[in-house]
């Protein structure tokens, strides 16, 4: 965009028109060299936003510091630091204002290297869009993956990946394409709305600010279109009102108000509001700011409530509407990023801050921690520096707070060091559908009179009658892989040989069983728990269960193994590529993705780590395998020969 002067310009005029024009927070993520501040530092020089002062600086500065032969280097303009300078590296998190002629922009330029993750987590915590730079010489390397992770759990939605430097691979289009099928396999399981891929050279300015001729083959959009159009205000959540109190507001005698920025949701004069924690309730006498009286405020505005009633209200309580309120608990679950040199460990205790509240918290547990190359789940004992996992913690006392996903405010925290008083861990409070659905796999009878009523057929007599030892079998594996097909099959065997097997299929026990199930991540988990359930008490009665379900997580097939006792379980992978389980599939599932929450396609499927068979559903029959399962069944001694 064209600089401006005060000779030429009205400069309250213009201000005036900028600040009627959409904020959007950009963070700009990669590995270290990929070019993100090449890249940021062109989007100014080609758009014209760099002052005449500061680009004769850019000018000298190239000349001394410069890596393009004394021709202006970009990259300079986002690393002010002498050592970036030095090390051609960014270390700290820079910030750029900047504007067109549709949005205003805050740009966060966040450091590549692995060590500097903490600072990219800070940034991204507040940006609404991310560019994520890939080296088209390189390729998707573990940072991108361990980046990618992050934006998803912070909640970014809209993703630009921009494939730097094309110009050194020719404008291969397909080097292009191979990048972007490696990144979408990664993020199949993030909830993205918007999902660019953009070949760019940030040193030459093919498609930062114009397109270029040099990739015909792409006909997309530049990058700068897509900053200036992608729909980012729908992201705002103006149902769920939070209003996190900043401070009490007493200028003089007659007034009393509280101070504080809308996080979500909408306000108007005459609202009824609760206030957490202590639960009293009150109505918004008038709504105040530098500029008089509003009659709403919504979500990001800074404002003054004043409150018809004279009621106890301090820094850091939560104001909402009755009918809908946030979580008061001293528990949650959280998925935590770890920013301490020293690795988390269970049991440590820290400040947590969440929001304008102050408390200790507990770590009591740390469930998982997340590989952020293959996206899979691990058991673990600590987070390590840069580790993300999900954490179980207890609060010193009830506090007020939302998931993540519904609100970024009132759903993050950060945990402080309480003798350095540093920033050691930053976290996202996981929803709580999702604990209590996960919950449900230990959940106790909600009786105490309950008692185990015991057979009086012992097990050993079943043993020697049908010549086999209980046990359930889980086959896994895309819907298409051939996991029910294998299990009919196997117990059409089994029963031949005098054996007693029964298949549970997951699509029948929906028709019955389950058929008050959906098809999202809990519901799926609760269809799985259901099923172990019935295993169990066949496999109490002496009989082989063959579980035919797609069970898409490793957490779910850990909680499965647990519930029917790891000696008498076995995992087995149908292992089928997607496009042949696409097209195997009779039901036209895979064309229903955006309904149905398919694993593989519109949410994640892990696939299984130490399986104890893996079968190529692809190249062998239906019969091959089933007698390979077979096969393992005697080796581990459940059919037992006569």
């Amino acid at each position: 965009m064209p600089t401006f002067t005060p000779d030429t310009i009205d400069v309250t005029t213009f201000l005036r028109d900028h600040e009627k024009k959409e904020l959007v927070r950009i963070l700009t993520c990669g590995n270290v060299d990929d070019g993100k501040s090449t890249l940021i530092g062109r989007l100014f020089l080609d758009a014209g936003l760099i002052a005449s002062d500061a680009l004769a600086s850019l000018e000298a500065d190239s000349k001394r510091y410069g890596t393009t032969g004394g021709a202006i280097d970009p990259a300079l303009l986002m690393d002010g630091l002498q050592a970036e300078r030095e090390q051609g590296i960014t270390i700290d998190v820079a910030y750029r204002y900047f504007f067109t002629e549709k949005r205003t922009f805050i740009l966060a330029d966040v450091p590549g290297h692995a060590q500097y993750t903490r600072n990219m987590a800070t940034a991204a915590s507040t940006c609404d869009m991310a560019v994520v730079l890939i080296d088209a010489t390189k390729g998707v390397t573990e940072q991108t993956y361990r980046h990618t992770a992050i934006i998803a759990l912070l909640g970014i939605r809209h993703v630009l990946v921009t494939v730097n430097k094309m110009d050194l691979v020719g404008y291969s289009q397909a080097v292009f394409d191979d990048i972007r099928s490696a990144f979408g396999d990664c993020c199949v399981r993030f909830d993205f709305a918007d999902l660019h891929f953009i070949p760019v050279s940030a040193l030459v300015g093919d498609n930062v600010v114009t397109g270029s001729a040099k990739m015909p083959w792409y006909r997309g959009g530049t990058l700068m279109h897509l900053l200036e159009t992608l729909n980012v205000a729908s992201d705002r959540n103006l149902i769920d009102f939070r209003f996190p109190v900043q401070i009490v507001s007493r200028p003089s005698a007659d007034f009393r108000g509280f101070a504080g920025t809308v996080a979500s949701g909408t306000v108007r004069p005459g609202d009824r509001i609760i206030v957490f924690p202590s639960k009293k309730q009150t109505t918004v006498r008038s709504i105040e700011t530098f500029d008089g009286a509003l009659d709403e405020a919504f979500a990001g505005q800074a404002v003054t409530l004043t409150l018809t009633d004279e009621i106890d209200i301090s820094r850091g309580d939560v104001l909402a509407h009755p009918q809908n309120v946030p979580t008061l608990d001293d528990a949650c679950e959280a998925m935590i990023v770890w920013m301490g040199e020293e690795p988390l460990v269970d049991g440590n205790t820290y400040l947590l801050r969440l929001g304008r509240t102050e408390t200790l918290a507990t770590v009591d547990a740390i469930r998982y921690e997340l590989d952020v190359q293959t996206h899979h789940r691990k058991q673990s004992t600590q987070l390590p520096l840069n580790g993300i996992g999900r954490c179980s913690l207890t609060f010193h006392q009830r506090i007020a707070f939302d998931s993540y996903a519904k609100n970024r405010t009132t759903g993050a925290f950060v945990l402080i060091d309480r003798v350095t008083n540093a920033t050691v861990g930053a976290g996202m409070v996981l929803d709580r559908r999702e604990e209590n659905s996960q919950g449900r796999w230990q959940m106790e009878p909600r009786s105490k009179t309950l008692r185990k009523e015991e057979s009086r057929v012992e097990s050993k007599d079943r043993e020697k009658q049908w010549k086999q030892r209980p046990a359930t079998l889980l086959f896994t594996g895309f819907s298409g892989s051939g996991k029910s097909t294998i299990a009919h099959e196997l117990e059409r065997k089994l029963f031949a040989q005098g054996h007693v097997a029964v298949v549970l299929d997951a699509e029948n026990a929906r028709l019955g069983l389950n058929r008050d199930l959906g098809f999202s991540t809990e519901e799926r988990a609760e269809n799985v728990r259901r099923i172990m359930e019935v295993a169990k008490l066949l496999n109490d009665a002496g009989i082989i269960a063959l579980c035919a379900l797609v069970a898409p997580t490793e957490e779910m097939r850990s909680h499965a193994k647990e519930l029917v006792d790891s000696d008498r379980f076995l995992l087995i992978h149908c292992s089928a590529p997607l496009d042949v389980c696409r097209k195997r599939h009779p039901k036209e599932l895979y064309r229903q993705a955006h309904t149905e929450n398919v694993p593989g396609i519109s949410s994640v499927y892990e696939t299984p780590q130490k399986p104890d068979l893996v079968l190529d559903t692809e190249r062998d029959a239906a019969e091959q395998c089933a007698e390979k399962v077979e096969e393992l069944l005697r080796t581990n001694g459940i059919l037992i020969e006569k």
